[in-house]
């Protein structure tokens, strides 16, 4: 029978949820690394939270590791890279703290809404500043929430209980979804200007890194309220100090911060309109009991079956396979990231076709990693495994399409994706042993291999621009790797595809969005 260890923190119950499928558990929290290291070899499984570290030195002495569960959401503390490569699962539990979440939201909601801590400490002082205290009712108030998954759909909910009409930002949800919901759906910048009350529940990803910044406040209502139980980063916290003294800002509930632990010199703990807790969003009975009986049944199940739930490296497919699928996996995951990347607006449709020999290959964990590709560059802790499942949470539909015949290669795949701006179209195949390449944007064909750092760019075929654009880089010092060009006409519309050896800086693209031929230009990385 498998051996479990429990390196963590972790509540009885898993204990008890791994003995009742007979795989035996040691409970050793609080380990050295270097002891632990000494013990690591015998275990096939690993549970931990957030204190032990999974290092590249302890993966390498973990001889007979087949999974490592983190009873949790975040896996910061696993080298995902290093588990991969020597075939360890990593697993979490993205959704079993939700309610308790969304929970701690409300709280903080009405706490700053009627700033009960700072009554409370006034009372215990021997103070009765009654009048000091003056508080709001959140009763036909707007509240308004930024990103509206499984968090933020039950704060939602519950925010409706108290009669407050729901505002939401999130460019997944679709109308259908959020009329069930029975929010309103609106735009970044609607939404700072009606919500009386906004509440953030998004990752922390380079897109939302400081969405709640100086400019954005000041799009906000006068007397606005900021509720932070998510990530810290994404509310600036000098930028909220400054509305806060100026009086536009009337307070803000934060459980997370910028820096973590968050130091008693923070300059946001001297304001009396802030409230603060640490990181308590999860910190339940409730929630711990349920993140460590999923892990527990989740990992139990991998070891004794095979079957894998909520991995964040590796698909569910058996060992026989995964030499015919593999190929296909990373060209779906390629085409749909792409997709992603150069999608605009709220999508609400996907569209993934396979033609010649694709259409003959069982394509549920294909569609799935083109959905994990798609949904990766906004949301995160998405994997193969959980993306068809975030996909109709957030009310996009999935259709398949087969077709034996395709006109010009053996085998192709295609996602398109619908959005309120436009379908938008992506395709690629493989050539030789296995190597993906796009072959059609938009219509447009072209013939290209992805890198880690490329630019795409729609343009009008004009003579001049490949060279103005090489020049443009090279005058930067960044070495073009490939280049490749299509176009539907002469003189019609074309695209661009540049494969990069580095990251491009804000500066070189404002460069290039500047050459009159430019229609539109986007930084992509693979």
């Amino acid at each position: 029978m498998p051996r479990v260890l429990i390196a963590d923190e972790v509540s009885e119950v898993a204990v008890q949820a791994f003995a009742e499928r007979g795989i035996e558990v040691s409970v050793q929290p609080g380990l050295a690394p270097e002891a632990l290291a000494e013990i690591i070899g015998d275990y096939e499984g690993l549970v931990v939270r957030s204190a032990t570290k999974v290092t590249p030195d302890l993966l390498a002495q973990a001889s007979r590791l087949k999974v490592v569960g983190r009873a949790g959401t975040g896996v910061d503390n696993v080298d995902i890279n290093t588990a991969t490569k020597r075939g360890i699962v990593v697993m979490n539990t993205p959704h079993g703290n939700s309610v308790t979440a969304a929970e701690h939201t409300i709280a903080m909601m009405c706490a700053l809404a009627r700033r009960i801590p700072q009554a409370d400490r006034s009372t215990r002082k021997g103070s009765w500043e009654r009048g000091r205290f003056m508080g709001v009712e959140l009763r036909d108030k707007t509240l308004g929430v930024v990103g509206c998954g499984t968090i933020g759909a039950i704060v939602a909910t519950l925010a409706q209980g108290l009669k407050m009409r729901v505002v939401a930002f999130d460019p997944y949800l679709s109308p259908d979804r959020a009329a069930s919901l029975g929010v309103t759906l609106a735009t970044m910048d609607e939404l700072l200007g009606e919500a009386d009350v906004i509440t953030l529940h998004v990752p922390l990803t380079d897109e939302t890194r400081g969405i709640i910044d100086a400019d954005a406040l000041a799009k906000t209502r006068p007397g606005v309220r900021i509720v932070n139980c998510a990530r810290g980063g994404l509310v600036v916290e000098s930028a909220l100090i400054n509305a806060i003294e100026s009086g536009h800002v009337a307070g803000a509930a934060l459980d997370v911060f910028e820096e973590e632990p968050a130091q008693e010199d923070n300059p946001l703990f001297a304001r009396d309109e802030v409230i603060a807790t640490p990181h308590l969003g999860a910190s339940t009975v409730e929630a711990q009991e349920n993140v460590a009986v999923q892990i527990a049944q989740q990992m139990a199940e991998y070891l004794l079956t095979g079957t894998v739930l909520n991995a964040v490296n590796t698909p569910s497919v058996a060992p026989e396979d995964m030499a015919k699928l593999g190929p296909y996996l990373t060209l779906a995951q390629q085409i749909g990231s792409f997709a992603g990347q150069i999608a605009a607006g709220r999508i609400h449709g996907v569209t993934v076709a396979y033609e010649g020999q694709a259409s003959a290959l069982d394509s549920r964990l294909l569609t799935a990693a083109a959905l994990q590709g798609l949904l990766a560059p906004r949301l995160d802790d998405i994997n193969i495994v959980n993306a068809p499942f975030i996909a109709r949470e957030r009310g996009i539909t999935v259709r398949e399409v087969r077709s034996e015949m395709t006109a010009d290669y053996r085998t192709l795949m295609r996602v398109e994706v619908l959005s309120q701006e436009h379908a938008q179209t992506v395709a690629g195949t493989l050539i030789g042993r296995g190597g993906q390449r796009i072959v059609e944007i938009e219509g447009i064909e072209i013939e290209a291999e992805l890198g880690p750092h490329m630019l795409y760019f729609t343009n009008e075929d004009r003579p001049g621009l490949i060279g103005a654009v090489a020049t443009i880089l090279g005058e930067a010092g960044i070495n073009i790797a490939t280049f490749n060009l299509g176009r539907r006409e002469p003189g019609g519309d074309a695209i661009g595809l540049i494969g990069v050896d580095s990251v491009v800086p804000d500066e070189v693209e404002a460069q290039l969005r500047s050459r009159a031929a430019v229609i539109d230009l986007k930084r992509l990385s693979f």
